[in-house]
């Protein structure tokens, strides 16, 4: 069965879940599951017993929630379907990497499997969004880059970026307008003792982030 015959509700449900599992080995559990997506505990607890009934997730009282192979294979179709249209308003139409987040939320619940399939091959099948997300193939194929976040690192390291989390636009502006970006190259400097910030270089600019945007950029070691 297509993905596009799942409700809205069912495939936000699905691609969260994968979501919430790509860049962290955290249990998915229905509570934090309610928090990310905005939504009543016992809404969430009611969708998660329907898509159990429908073979989608495996789910059972006061255990985490996983995904089951049918339910895994619509939500990389969704993940898909996301990260091209991203690539699409950025590559295609012009939009900034800060504003295609909130049209893909709506688009990808709009378009067919056969749009999807044209757009991919029109962007010359691209491999990653505007953000550094990797793009699963259409065979539900995804290269992980190997990365890690980038207060994980220290002073002296230099690093370059490989994805930046789209689920603050403000800080996307930000990042932009310091010239940082997918492909963006770092040199981490010396942060003041018991200072929650990370200190880096970009270019000739020196730049002090917080933690909170620190734990949004994932970086690999030059």
């Amino acid at each position: 069965m297509s993905v596009s015959k799942l409700t809205p509700s069912t495939q936000n449900y699905l691609k969260e879940m994968w979501l919430m599992q790509e860049w962290s080995d955290e249990p998915i559990t229905v509570s934090v599951l309610a928090e990310r997506m905005g939504l009543k505990l016992s809404s969430v607890s009611d969708a998660m017993r329907k898509l159990a009934a429908e073979g989608l997730v495996n789910h059972a009282p006061y255990t985490p929630v996983t995904l089951t192979e049918q339910g895994r294979i619509h939500a990389i179709d969704m993940v898909r379907r996301h990260r091209l249209i991203e690539t699409f308003l950025v590559e295609t139409l012009g939009y900034e990497w800060d504003e295609v987040h909130e049209e893909a939320e709506s688009l990808e619940h709009a378009v067919s499997d056969v749009l999807i399939q044209r757009m991919d091959a029109f962007l010359g099948h691209p491999t990653r969004d505007p953000h550094g997300d990797p793009i699963p193939l259409a065979d539900g194929t995804i290269t992980q880059p190997e990365a890690a976040l980038l207060y994980e690192f220290s002073a002296g390291d230099a690093v370059v970026v490989e994805r930046i989390s789209d689920d603050n636009p403000e800080l996307l502006q930000f990042l932009a307008g310091k010239g940082i970006g997918v492909g963006s190259e770092l040199k981490l400097g010396e942060a003041e003792p018991f200072a929650d910030t990370v200190q880096l270089r970009a270019g000739d600019e020196g730049l002090s982030l917080g933690h909170s945007a620190a734990s949004k950029i994932w970086v690999r070691r030059l």
